[in-house]
């Protein structure tokens, strides 16, 4: 099949284009407005940036009556948000948090979930989550779309503050993803988890190259001279 978005029809039940970018990291966002009210919500459309210093980018639609999102705003206002991993454990309370609301009403409470302090930001972490970046707000790049949810804000952070649990740590010092079974958005209203991986080293031997693979700044810097 073949068609052009927005001008031919697909002839599909469902539109297929989120099932055909899969899967996709969930970006459990954490904000917190100048009331100091705390919100919480999961986006689908989150992504690491670059390593070197890391930046992460969560991007987000309108709501259904064409307003931007409260991650958007409080991020922007307060310049800073926290990304808390989804997992398996706590999908219940991840789809609970994606309900759209009035602004104030805290996700965390409606969802059942309990708060950790950060150390660098104001906003909250999700206690339970075995991961959460600390982030200072860099810069939204704003695409026009249909209304009313088209319009989208990709929003950038720099990460400042990495927590880890111990606990998904194994015994060779790497974080054990089938331990944490993170999960990831699909297309429709499907998701999935890993529960699986396998490796692929690239040939040769460019040290640099796989320490980027790695996203190690320390070992880059020291495979190039500093170059």
């Amino acid at each position: 099949m073949y068609y052009e978005p927005g001008k031919t029809p697909h002839g599909l039940p469902h539109d297929p284009f989120k099932s055909c970018v899969i899967p996709r990291p969930i970006g459990w966002i954490s904000t917190v407005d100048a009331q100091g009210r705390d919100n919480l919500a999961p986006y689908s459309q989150f992504q690491n940036v670059t390593f070197d210093p890391p930046i992460v980018m969560f991007s987000a639609n309108q709501s259904t009556q064409g307003e931007r999102k409260d991650s958007v705003r409080n991020a922007e206002q307060m310049g800073q948000f926290v990304w808390n991993m989804a997992t398996y454990a706590l999908r219940e309370a991840v789809n609970i948090s994606a309900e759209e609301l009035p602004h104030g009403v805290d996700e965390f409470e409606r969802a059942g979930l309990e708060k950790l302090e950060s150390r660098l930001v104001k906003p909250r972490r999700v206690k339970g989550s075995p991961i959460q970046f600390e982030c200072e707000y860099l810069n939204t790049v704003r695409f026009p779309g249909r209304p009313p949810m088209g319009t989208v804000d990709v929003v950038f952070g720099r990460v400042v503050g990495i927590h880890i649990d111990d606990a998904y740590i194994d015994g060779n010092g790497l974080v054990d993803v089938l331990k944490i079974q993170p999960i990831a958005r699909m297309g429709y209203y499907d998701y999935t988890v890993v529960d699986n991986k396998f490796q692929m080293v690239i040939p040769g031997s460019n040290q640099a190259l796989l320490a980027g693979l790695e996203g190690s700044p320390d070992k880059t810097q020291a495979a190039t001279g500093g170059r």
